[in-house]
């Protein structure tokens, strides 16, 4: 079994090393392959400009931050976003896990799940109307199918209530969620809060794994 396992463990970490985005993320300073996932939701559909207040939910290691961070800098002499100096925009993080600081990024740890940890989310925002809420959060899964989707559909649900709460009525919600047991429900609970429900495969996202996010524009009623 332990050989099994070491024979998986290297094909893992083999296809790791050799992943382009991996490669890509350590040229470019990004802390995890991540960062191009919401690259390219966000090309898709333009949902980042400087000046916006967004909340990152799952936020560690920091690759989304991390992007966010880079389109909030302002562009000099043609050059991208950078990665420190002047912010153009609001970013407060929450994970349960540790996560190293990223420049002017106002990172919050603990569980979203608990009400003490929501109400210093509240607090941070502070009221300020919220343009887009990202949600990478993801439970530990346990492999039973049943257990896993309940806790997913948990957290969607979370982050829903949350979105409804704080967004802007134009605003957004990005969440990843898994195919399988549960996903329909998940896309309907979406379609009942918001006016434009896109799911979204990122190209940066392993062919092999079964997360997509779904993407909420524009709040039906508060």
């Amino acid at each position: 079994m332990a050989t099994k396992s070491k024979k998986v463990n290297r094909a893992w970490l083999n296809d790791h090393l050799n992943d382009p985005y991996v490669k890509l993320a350590q040229k470019e300073g990004y802390r995890a392959r991540a960062a191009y996932k919401l690259k390219e939701i966000d090309e898709a559909l333009g949902l980042f400009r400087p000046g916006q207040v967004v909340v990152d939910l799952g936020s560690a290691p920091g690759a989304w931050s991390q992007y966010l961070r880079r389109r909030f800098a302002p562009k000099v002499a043609g050059a991208g976003g950078a990665a420190s100096g002047e912010l153009q925009g609001t970013i407060i993080a929450l994970d349960l896990l540790p996560m190293e600081p990223v420049e002017d990024v106002l990172f919050l740890q603990g569980d979203f799940r608990d009400d003490a940890v929501l109400a210093q989310l509240n607090a941070a925002v502070a009221g300020r109307p919220v343009d887009v809420v990202v949600s990478d959060m993801a439970p530990n899964l346990s492999g039973i199918a049943s257990s896993d989707s309940a806790r997913i559909e948990h957290l969607i649900e979370l982050a829903l209530d949350f979105a409804q709460q704080h967004l802007k009525p134009e605003g957004a919600l990005v969440a990843k969620v898994f195919h399988g047991s549960g996903y329909s429900q998940l896309v309907e609970l979406f379609k009942q809060q918001f006016r434009v429900v896109k799911p979204i495969k990122p190209k940066a996202s392993r062919d092999k794994s079964a997360e997509t996010f779904l993407v909420g524009i524009g709040l039906k009623s508060r």
